[in-house]
């Protein structure tokens, strides 16, 4: 058992290569897509004044990572990505290209109750339009995430669309507790509501009534524009008791999830055409949706859509001795130079036999030797650590090899 104080802080995360190669994968997927799709990168600090966020955000307030700074100043950790975002918006409205299309993958820290899938720091990914105030905005931005799992490798993953102004003559207090439905049943959440102050017939009578909500013009829209763009109807469906609790939302919401998956869905989205004027005066619509990165990479490793991946190096350098260090060290240059990535051993001194083990340890494909011999004739041990194979080649030759 590791010693306690090696422990990283509750809720908070180390990450080994093995693991970290793995969200470099995911994120660097993610990219991708987000630029096929035209959307610009943003970054916004860690910490924000608090008055951003203070009541933006609705009940789950009580998950602010909230102190004073050095100046006596009432700042909070970034909490999501969209509030900052809107800030931004407001800041520099006039010097945007509207429609504001960007994306945005940062940490974000919640003091949440650690748990699988849900942790204190974690990184979202997010994208949103602003500018917009159509639906045909909102139908893009949810195609866009369908086709984040689609070219991830998913066989499926499932849309779940819903409007919040088709929920207006509700309480909020209900809704947060009704947006709880699929992980507490109906029971529960005539609890929840009634342990909010509802009454136990007002409570029912809302989550009547949100079940029995039919799509309106805004959820037609977002559908049908779905089927055009290439999804079949198993991607998507309207989903009357998606709720979001975020107090933000305005207008079309939705939720992803990936059948067979059973820890929560994976990404959420809303429209939220008011962040901006409360914010600034500025009336700025906007929508878009924050993917759960973490709860994407545990499906992608359920579904077996993640490649093997190996160290970065390419080849390994080693020094047979230091007097042999120098033509090392050029090797190690000139391949680096020719974009192969080259690792050189760190330890003049170590044997070769401890520097091949250490290839192999690291899945090193190749070893490259340079003993006094190889030095003399300029042709240097290439060693195939998979095959166990070694061949004799001119650098020029090695360079045409390796890459």
């Amino acid at each position: 058992m590791p010693n306690e104080k090696f422990q990283p802080v509750k809720g908070m995360r180390d990450f080994l290569p093995e693991e970290a190669r793995k969200r470099q994968w995911l994120k660097e997927k993610i990219t991708k897509i987000f630029e096929l799709w035209g959307y610009d990168p943003l970054e916004t600090p860690t910490l924000e004044k608090i008055e951003i966020f203070q009541g933006q955000i609705g009940e789950d307030e009580k998950l602010f990572f909230k102190f004073k700074d050095l100046g006596g100043r009432n700042v909070i950790l970034r909490y999501d990505q969209t509030v900052p975002t809107c800030r931004v918006v407001a800041r520099f409205a006039k010097e945007m290209v509207i429609p504001f299309k960007r994306y945005q993958i940062q940490p974000a820290f919640r003091a949440e109750q650690p748990q699988k899938g849900r942790y204190r720091e974690f990184l979202q990914c997010d994208a949103d339009i602003f500018g917009v105030s159509s639906s045909y905005a909102d139908a893009e931005v949810i195609a866009l995430s369908l086709d984040i799992y689609r070219r991830l490798g998913f066989k499926k993953a499932k849309a779940l669309i819903n409007d919040r102004s088709l929920l207006s003559d509700i309480p909020y207090e209900a809704l947060s507790s009704i947006d709880k439905l699929k992980k507490i049943g109906e029971d529960g959440v005539i609890k929840n509501m009634i342990s909010k102050g509802i009454s136990q017939s007002k409570s029912k009578e809302y989550l009547k009534f949100v079940k029995s909500i039919k799509p309106n013009e805004n959820i037609k829209i977002v559908l049908q524009y779905l089927k055009d763009i290439g999804f079949d109807d198993s991607w998507f469906e309207f989903d009357p008791t998606i709720v979001r609790s975020f107090s933000y939302s305005t207008g079309i919401i939705w939720e992803i999830e990936i059948p067979g998956f059973t820890v929560g869905s994976v990404l959420g989205g809303e429209r939220y055409d008011k962040i901006v004027k409360t914010i600034s005066g500025l009336e700025m619509p906007g929508t878009g949706f924050g993917l759960g990165f973490d709860r994407t990479l545990e499906a992608a490793e359920q579904f077996d859509l993640i490649p093997e991946l190996k160290t970065s190096s390419t080849v390994l350098v080693t020094i047979f001795s230091k007097e042999l260090m120098k033509i090392s060290l050029e090797t190690t240059n000139k391949l680096r130079n020719e974009k192969i990535n080259t690792e050189l051993y760190s330890n003049p001194e170590s044997k070769l036999d401890k520097q091949l083990k250490y290839a192999d340890r690291k899945n090193i494909p190749f070893v490259i030797i340079i003993g006094p011999e190889e030095s003399k004739s300029q042709k240097y041990k290439l060693k195939d650590m998979k095959a166990g194979k070694e061949e004799e080649l001119k650098l020029e030759e090695i360079v045409k090899r390796l890459k």
